[in-house]
């Protein structure tokens, strides 16, 4: 059975698509067949075409245009025989969703349909816990100060719940965004693999807190490494 690994984080810069390319260089090495989907990679993937015109479009994606385009991404996944899927920053979507204004009811109501979907795979998410804050500091530092401001801006304009408008009102969102991805994922009964503290971490370290967490989804024929 597939089994789909989607990496989340309590903020850019806290080291998802580091270790991505982590778990997808160490599963491979095994002798899995490891489909790495790159977080930008949703405008360019054919199953979520749908997903990339709509928001090219008007600037939003509707759940179901969502749901849609993951039914077609899992049946391309099983079809093509990959033991693993890792995925940057994709699903179960609840940051996107905060961001075109669902609330957490009809997130709730998502995530069910979502979870029917994905029956086909086994989803486990690996979530980077740790301080927002530093984590925005960091993706700055390497990405350029530009960066952080349009990061603000971007939340700002889409009126995202807590406003934001400035670095301390991010981290305030950032938060919630947590919370609520957190809470979705617990209450759906997905494979949850929590690393604290990762933003303190060095990245080999963090690779194998991952590794160790996610053994109970993978298989006792994956060595630790």
């Amino acid at each position: 059975m597939t089994v789909l690994v989607t990496v989340w984080g309590a903020s850019p810069g806290v080291g998802k698509s580091t270790l991505c390319a982590g778990l997808s260089r160490w599963l491979t090495d095994t002798g899995l067949r490891v489909d790495h989907f790159r977080e930008e990679e949703i405008l360019t993937r054919p199953q979520f075409a749908a997903v990339a015109e709509e928001f090219k479009a008007t600037g939003a994606v509707g759940p179901a245009t969502l749901i849609a385009a993951t039914a077609n991404f899992v049946d391309a996944a099983v079809a093509s025989g990959d033991d693993v899927v890792i995925a940057d920053a994709l699903m179960p979507f609840v940051p996107t969703l905060l961001a075109m204004g669902h609330g957490e009811e009809a997130i709730d109501a998502f995530m069910a349909d979502l979870t029917e979907v994905l029956a086909p795979v086994r989803p486990v998410m690996v979530f980077l816990d740790g301080n927002a804050g530093s984590a925005l500091s960091r993706a700055a530092a390497r990405e350029g100060e530009q960066w952080l401001d349009r990061y603000i801006g971007k939340l700002a304009g889409y009126g995202v719940t807590p406003a934001v408008a400035d670095l301390a009102s991010a981290v305030k969102y950032l938060l919630r965004e947590r919370a609520v991805t957190l809470g979705a994922v617990r209450r759906k009964d997905w494979g949850l693999v929590v690393i604290e503290r990762a933003d303190e971490l060095p990245p080999g370290e963090v690779l194998r807190v991952a590794q160790r967490g996610l053994r109970p989804w993978l298989g006792k024929t994956v060595a630790l490494g």
